[in-house]
């Protein structure tokens, strides 16, 4: 039994020329396109109301009506039909009419056989031929990929596959290449594993400052800020609970803007905001920052009163490793409604010679917090695509871009990173802990704290393991690995139903601990 063939695309060509373009015409036949070609505007929207097209290549300059009166009509009455302007005009106002009624490409007459296929093909195969490239580039790459992060052992080595993985979720989700993403899913499930046994082993030795540890959150100042100091204002923007995968899906928007050179650092643990936040702004691990500010740190583990003194903490370390007062404005943004104040208090700040404009976006950390416990929002981020999508959308639109654009136009250097990312989560695992157990679901510190399952967290009882302040007697520390969330015994129903699928981080995942830091140069 032979396979049905495929049914031809349908071209419709419009010129008053037609009879001149019969090498044009055969050519597309040639590669298996129906083409009918018709010399005049209206009764080229008389075959359009009998069949559809997938394409029109319409002439501008005909007698009668002028193609772009044709446009505007077969805009009325299909505003997706795909149309191919082709003129004699090389005139700008032409183009941009046409451009501006958003054509699908432009000719300009003469043209040849093999720049029309070009252009046909573009329109009609492109997203079917990067569909089947990108899945012959997957197929080439998975071996080498698989024996990768099987062989992982570095900082740099489980940062380089999980970015080529974070690399082709991205490229295969535009080429809506279904299965090959539950492939890739895959490899990151793997990954997550041998990740978390390899962090739970070497992170200690992190903590303890050791010689082949990554470049840490306390690093990112003095590695990327303080080089960049000079007369001319600097921003230091941090988008809170960021993915490498968000990143991904944003930075297109500024490279527009800017030159981006990007790297990465590893978040300290846990991965959370009162931890990873404070450890950039002060260049330290909590431990020493309670011991240098013991009034600044309690045992609430609640972001509002732990990361009350970013912009003090800020100041402390510029000070400490320059030697000098660096001036330094800081805003923290919750709300985009602020946008217009911000923006004029950041304007009036770089007035100020050397200026250091830190700046801290809040909105993809709420949203994060705010699906799951809100059902529109977990429907509209349901899974990691859409999540990426809906950072895009706020991005577009936010005080943050509209900051960075004027960086940009008045030629400023940016240094923007993240805190930690986050993980979707779909294994509980039970603990039992006491009532004064801290109640983040990716972390957890208290007295005879254990889970039942031993593999689905770090434990320790050693503080320093963590570089955190020293707790009570008999205090034990548990982070998540992989995507294991903690629930109670005797909560284990209401915990599944209500933060099963959730964004949540304080743990240990590549999603959480591998995150961007980017250095953004002025385009001239």
């Amino acid at each position: 039994m032979t396979a049905p063939t495929r049914a031809a695309k349908r071209i419709l060509w419009v010129d008053d020329e037609i009879d001149l373009l019969k090498p044009h015409l055969l050519f597309l036949q040639a590669r298996g396109y129906h083409v009918d070609a018709i010399s005049n505007g209206d009764d080229a929207l008389e075959l359009m109301r009998e069949a559809p097209y997938d394409l029109v290549l319409l002439d501008e300059q005909m007698p009668g009506r002028r193609g772009m009166e044709i446009l505007r009509i077969m805009r009325r009455a299909d505003p997706h039909q795909k149309v191919v302007m082709v003129t004699k005009s090389e005139e700008d106002v032409t183009m941009t009419e046409a451009i501006g009624r958003r054509v699908d490409d432009y000719l300009v007459k003469p043209t040849s056989p093999r720049q029309v296929l070009s252009v046909v093909t573009r329109i009609l195969e492109g997203s079917s031929i990067q569909q089947e490239r990108a899945a012959r580039d997957f197929a080439a790459s998975y071996v080498e990929l698989a024996r990768n992060a099987q062989d992982a052992v570095t900082p740099d080595d489980f940062a380089a596959v999980y970015t080529e993985l974070v690399d082709w979720q991205l490229r295969l989700g535009r080429a809506g290449e279904e299965g090959l993403l539950e492939t890739v899913q895959s490899l990151l499930v793997d990954l997550r594993r041998s990740f978390g046994v390899w962090v739970v082993r070497e992170y200690p030795r992190w903590a303890r400052d050791a010689k082949d540890r990554p470049r840490l959150s306390i690093d990112l100042v003095r590695e990327f800020l303080v080089p960049r100091l000079s007369a001319e204002p600097v921003y230091f923007v941090v988008l809170d609970c960021m993915r490498l995968d968000q990143w991904r899906a944003v930075s297109p928007l500024l490279a527009e803007f800017f030159e981006i050179e990007e790297t990465y650092h590893y978040s300290v643990l846990p991965t959370a905001t009162p931890y990873a936040r404070n450890a950039i702004f002060s260049g330290q691990f909590p431990d020493e920052i309670a011991e240098s500010h013991p009034g600044w740190w309690d045992a609430s583990d609640d972001e509002g009163s732990l990361n009350a003194f970013e912009d003090e903490l800020l100041i402390e370390q510029l000070r400490r490793l320059t030697g000098r007062n660096v001036p330094v404005h800081y805003e923290k943004i919750f709300s985009d409604r602020q946008g217009e104040q911000v923006r004029s208090r950041v304007n009036s700040a770089l007035k100020q010679e050397g200026a250091v404009i830190a700046l801290v976006f809040n909105f993809v950390d709420l949203m994060t917090h705010g699906r799951s416990e809100s059902p529109i929002l977990m429907e509209v981020a349901r899974d990691e695509a859409a999540l990426r999508d809906l950072t895009r959308s706020w991005f577009e639109r936010s005080t943050a871009f509209d900051v960075l654009r004027e960086a940009a136009r008045r030629g400023h250097r940016v240094i923007l990173t993240t805190d930690h990312g986050s993980i979707l989560c779909q294994h509980p695992s039970t603990v039992f802990a006491r009532k004064d157990a801290t109640s983040n679901l990716r972390y957890k510190f208290g007295q005879d704290l254990r889970a039942k399952d031993r593999s689905t967290a770090y434990a320790t009882r050693d503080e320093k393991d963590l570089r955190l302040p020293p707790g009570r007697l008999g205090m034990s520390y548990l982070v998540a690995v992989e995507d294991y969330f903690f629930v109670y015994p005797t909560k284990l129903r209401e915990y599944q139903a209500r933060y099963r699928n959730s964004f949540l981080h304080g743990g240990i995942s590549p999603e959480e601990m591998i995150v961007p830091v980017a250095t953004l140069t002025p385009r001239p």
